[in-house]
């Protein structure tokens, strides 16, 4: 894959503080930057995009994020703001996580929000693919960002992809977009599919495609991804190599980064597809989000069978 340029919208990453061993003699502590939006940005790094991530820091754990970012492959363009990020604490103990203490982010202010917006609308201008990724706490902003973000952005020829849940997702939509990714645990929880059923799924895709999107994928866990190509209305079924988990949280977004650089570089939507069910396959073999190396993934890659179906209507 060529070099190829691209945003990722992140309203506010978090600091995340993970004791490694707790509790034993060889116990650790390490700082990350963390969040959804960063997770995303550096994996699309690793597969060779070129990144800038548009978010907003603050205070003492903004000062800690802003040194943390720029010592990954990622070009970070924020904008001051007034409260502090969010932060969390995780102890590990024999392989699992547990939550010592947790602040959040605070919602942006009118003039912060704007400037953000301003700042990932120009930028995306000159990239020409955004990656919409949600907010951590929901009310930290205004979902219709998101609506004008896409809307604009579309308007403009700007290739827009988004991952995202909630009043971030249904304002989206209403802006239109080129490519959804979700997960169907999402699905299921804000009741946007009635079970997980192949044909309710199949359903899904047309809901939300019908709602705004023009192509959509949804992650399952271990199970087959399913797609609906816009350009073809043809359903997809993706289906990888069987694996056992280590860490499926972030498998999500590992696809959603891996799809979003290989569509930035104007891979073929099969070509993004496989490469997005790799990552997220490989993702879930290893400790750590958003992780895996470039030349692992695009090999996996070519072990990921993608079966046409047909829905019965």
């Amino acid at each position: 894959m060529g070099a190829r340029s691209l945003v990722v919208f992140a309203p506010s990453p978090l600091l995340t503080i993970t004791v490694e061993s707790a509790g034993t003699s060889r116990e650790e502590i390490h700082l990350h930057a963390g969040g959804q939006g960063f997770w995303v940005a550096r994996m699309a790094a690793l597969l060779g995009a070129d990144v800038v991530l548009c978010c907003a820091l603050g205070g003492e754990s903004g000062a800690v994020l802003r040194g943390l970012i720029a010592r990954e492959s990622v070009e970070l363009l924020s904008v001051e703001c007034a409260a502090s990020n969010g932060v969390y604490i995780h102890a590990r103990r024999d392989g699992h996580r547990e939550q010592l203490a947790r602040t959040e982010g605070k919602r942006l202010s009118r003039h912060e929000a704007d400037e953000l917006y301003g700042l990932t609308l120009s930028t995306a201008l000159d990239a020409g693919t955004a990656l919409l990724t949600g907010v951590d706490p929901a009310n930290l902003l205004d979902s219709e960002i998101y609506r004008r973000l896409a809307s604009d952005l579309r308007h403009n020829r700007v290739q827009v992809i988004a991952d995202l849940a909630g009043a971030p997702l249904k304002a989206a939509l209403a802006g239109g977009l080129d490519v959804l990714k979700i997960s169907e645990e999402e699905l299921l929880a804000e009741a946007l599919a009635d079970s997980t059923r192949l044909e309710d799924l199949l359903a899904t895709l047309d809901r939300l495609h019908n709602s705004g999107a023009n192509t959509v994928l949804i992650s399952r866990a271990e199970q087959p991804a399913l797609a609906l190509d816009g350009s073809s209305g043809s359903y997809l079924e993706l289906t990888g190599p069987r694996v056992e988990t280590l860490e499926p949280r972030g498998t999500g977004d590992s696809m959603f980064a891996a799809l979003g650089a290989s569509l930035a570089g104007a891979q073929p939507l099969d070509v993004s597809l496989r490469l997005a069910m790799a990552a997220g396959c490989l993702n879930a073999t290893r400790h750590g989000l958003g992780t895996g190396t470039r030349q692992e993934i695009e090999h996996l890659s070519g072990h990921i069978e993608i079966r046409e179906l047909t829905r019965n209507r």
